[in-house]
């Protein structure tokens, strides 16, 4: 395998017509993509399984972790097919809005969403294109039919996407489509799954529900792009096993000017959670069309991981843009210049006293200030839920984060995890033959060599797989 040079913060590349062939998704794992992302609101079930055979003989060829990210579409509403693919909608014009299938023209419009007659309210907003058109609504009927004011007005094509920022939707999170998929999701090696616009921590534990009850192991990936899920932001969080913070809708269903401020929040709730959070949207969005980014959107990734970031992911540019691989390689340029910054690591967060877990919190916690204090050049974990690797990650330690682990699916889900690299390991013996047994495998794989220090955690006894309780610190030989 050809050895790439490794960040710490991960990143994410969605897959589409521009990147779904061996050879490019081949050349986009060893330009840095740790996870690919499969969009369930494009393509058919055929599709995806022919990417997901696809990353897994990468994995089989490379002795490869590549994870995949199956994203739920949600309850994504939609504008319906109009005339000719567009019209022109003008600033203070009219134009009616209704649930009938009728073929869009500038006087009526169709939307896929049956409820919005009884959601919608006078005066609230209907934001189209990601904010390139803005409707208000001035009259509505009881039955089918609303007629609103163009605000601001622009081309309005077929099928895209709209927002309703100022209404509380009654849609569920989990939609008949998303659930379809879902079937089909359960019958793949998927390892994350996302759920689109999340309301609340009750639309997590539903999704858990179902996995549990199919003996699923995927992990749950929250999107935040919704107000009600700012509002329900703490509960999210301890229902959800990662948040992925989702900047195009929520940049219009919230006042854009709190984006930012929103963002760094969500990012430091995370990381005081020990969970993973994901930066997305319109990261490198003129790198779809240009060979470079924009200033704007240089300072916007390392901004990211200056705040904290697990994974940046890329959504367009990848999927449909004209050179993905260049893409990859610009953004881990970016991520490992920045990373080369002292601010990024250690972020001061302590243990929770009044955590049920809080003494295996102190030995993480523990660990990372030994190993910044002794200057250790790597932290060893062993775990199989994972928790241990998310706690280590979550203290930002500069020091290399190595996890060793008999859960195979952890393996590829530690890939969305912030400084975490993993090695399959199942003989776990008495602890001080483990512990040596690890560091020789880090030393056959060239990541530590002779005297480095190491700091290990495990579980006494070992064999028990209990929660963390033990800090030893080793010396390469």
């Amino acid at each position: 395998m050809k050895h790439k040079t490794i960040s710490k913060t991960k990143i994410i590349a969605t897959v589409g017509p521009a990147s779904n062939n061996y050879n490019t998704l081949e050349k986009l794992f060893l330009a840095g993509v740790n996870t690919f992302r499969l969009n369930f609101s494009h393509g058919s079930h055929e599709d995806h399984l022919k990417v997901i055979q696809t990353i897994t003989k990468i994995n089989t060829t490379h002795n490869a972790h590549i994870a995949i990210l199956a994203d739920l579409q949600g309850p994504k509403l939609r504008i319906g097919d109009i005339e000719n693919g567009s019209i022109e909608l003008k600033t203070g014009a009219t134009i009616k809005v209704t649930t009938k299938k009728v073929l869009g023209n500038k006087e009526k419009v169709s939307v896929i969403y049956k409820k919005l007659i009884s959601d919608v309210g006078i005066d609230e907003e209907i934001i189209v294109d990601d904010g390139k058109i803005e409707l208000v609504v001035i009259e509505k009927n009881d039955k089918d039919t609303i007629t609103c004011k163009v605000r601001f007005g622009g081309t309005l094509s077929s099928n895209k996407g709209f927002n309703l920022p100022t209404t509380k939707v009654s849609v569920p999170s989990l939609t008949k489509k998303d659930k379809k998929d879902l079937a089909f999701i359960l019958t793949q090696p998927i390892d994350w799954l996302a759920l689109s616009f999340v309301r609340s921590a009750q639309d997590i534990i539903y999704l858990k529900q179902i996995l549990k009850n199919k003996k699923s192991l995927i992990k749950v990936i929250a999107k935040i792009e919704k107000p009600e899920a700012i509002q329900n932001l703490e509960a999210i969080i301890n229902a959800t096993d990662a948040v992925m913070i989702a900047r195009g809708d929520l940049a219009v269903e919230v006042p854009m000017e709190k984006l930012p401020i929103i963002q760094k929040e969500i990012v430091k709730n995370c990381i005081t959670k020990g969970r993973p959070v994901i930066m997305a949207t319109q990261v490198m969005e003129s790198m779809m069309e240009m060979p470079r980014p924009t200033r704007a959107e240089i300072t916007d990734v390392a901004n990211g991981v200056f705040d904290g970031v697990d994974a940046i992911m890329l959504s367009g540019e990848t999927a449909v843009g004209k050179n993905p691989i260049n893409v990859i390689k610009i953004i881990k340029k970016i991520i490992l210049q920045t990373e080369q910054q002292n601010e990024i690591y250690y972020k001061k967060l302590l243990p929770d006293q009044k955590s049920t877990t809080f003494l295996s919190d102190a030995i993480c916690y523990n660990a990372c200030n030994i190993a910044k204090e002794v200057e250790a050049k790597a932290i060893n974990g062993m775990t199989y839920s994972g928790y241990t690797a998310f706690m280590l990650a979550s203290y930002r330690p500069k020091s290399n984060i190595y996890i060793f682990t008999s859960n195979e699916i952890l393996l590829k889900q530690l890939g969305m995890v912030w400084g975490v690299k993993a090695f399959f390991y199942d003989k776990f013996v008495t602890t001080d033959e483990t512990i040596s047994d690890v560091i020789n495998i880090l030393k056959q794989n060239k990541k530590i060599k002779q005297g480095d220090v190491i700091i290990n955690t495990a579980s006494m006894p070992i064999k028990g797989r209990g929660r963390t309780n033990m800090i030893k610190i080793s010396v390469a030989k």
